[in-house]
């Protein structure tokens, strides 16, 4: 198998194989978000079942596919699927992709999530631009030998202070005023799962300075981050977390209310990329 950045090169190599743009910036899509890739113009559509050393995703209503193309004048790279600890997976295994993404060249990594709303003031439907987070899960891409070898993936002990970038959220915020869509900034807490939180699980959360929880992104973040990479983190709040609703908490209800703001979704996410060249 050889070490990390041995198999990244190996998966990098069969890519750039069959793609010869290089991509600018990087989208990974998680609950909800994956009709995004419509979007895309020009695709090459990649099977990540195809590509060496990346792990099989069991991820729902995705084509499992690495989509290479054009954002306007753009060149993006985007995910439409993504591994999660939950599964299985070790935190490197799940920040694969991230750092694969980050080997083809991207500057800037775009990461969407669905999560719950702790924030009283963040109702379903609202999406939430992620200003910082808080990793209750424990998990991190850089523990172990391998995040190590001589720096090629950079200092094993990240700076976090600014894990997403001010500017890219100053573009988000800006992009979404002239879209007339509703965003507000929050602190995202990633726990485990995958079982929903306690009642008390969330108030904790919310005396902690939690808005929004979920059980995706931050394995990515970090690893994004260790590799100096830009990186804006888009939720769309999709329930009110355990506590806060009399409503049972679905993973249906997730995918009912993405589908429902899919079309904003995917406009914010467009033009977030077209505005983020400018960087």
């Amino acid at each position: 198998m050889g070490n990390i950045y041995t198999r990244l090169l190996e998966s990098t190599h069969f890519i750039t194989s069959l793609v010869s743009e290089k991509p600018e910036v990087g989208v990974i899509l998680g609950s909800g978000w994956q009709g995004f890739v419509q979007e895309i113009e020009t695709p090459q559509k990649i099977k990540l079942s195809t590509i060496p050393h990346l792990l099989p995703t069991r991820a729902f209503h995705s084509e499992k596919a690495l989509v290479i193309g054009k954002i306007s004048d753009v060149n993006v790279a985007c995910l439409d699927a993504r591994l999660h600890t939950y599964e299985g997976f070790t935190a490197q295994e799940v920040a694969y992709p991230a750092r694969l993404l980050g080997k083809l060249g991207i500057k800037t990594l775009l990461i969407t999530n669905a999560s719950g709303g702790i924030s009283r003031a963040f109702p379903a439907g609202i999406f939430m631009l992620i200003k910082d987070h808080i990793n209750m899960a424990g998990e991190d891409p850089t523990r172990g030998e391998e995040s190590a070898l001589g720096g090629e993936l950079g200092s094993r002990f990240v700076d976090m202070s600014q894990a997403y970038d001010p500017e890219l959220i100053r573009i988000v915020e800006m992009v979404a005023r002239r879209l007339g869509i509703r965003i507000r900034k929050g602190v995202y807490a990633g726990v485990r799962g995958p079982s929903y939180e306690t009642p008390a699980e969330v108030k904790m959360l919310r005396t902690l300075g939690a808005d929004a929880v979920g059980m995706s992104t931050i394995p990515e973040v970090i690893a994004a981050r260790q590799m100096g990479i830009k990186v804006c983190g888009i939720s769309c709040i999709t329930n009110k977390a355990a506590g806060l609703s009399s409503e049972k908490i679905t993973h249906e209800e997730v995918l009912t209310v993405m589908k429902s703001i899919g079309t904003k979704a995917f406009k914010l996410l467009r033009e977030v990329i077209v505005s983020s060249r400018r960087l």
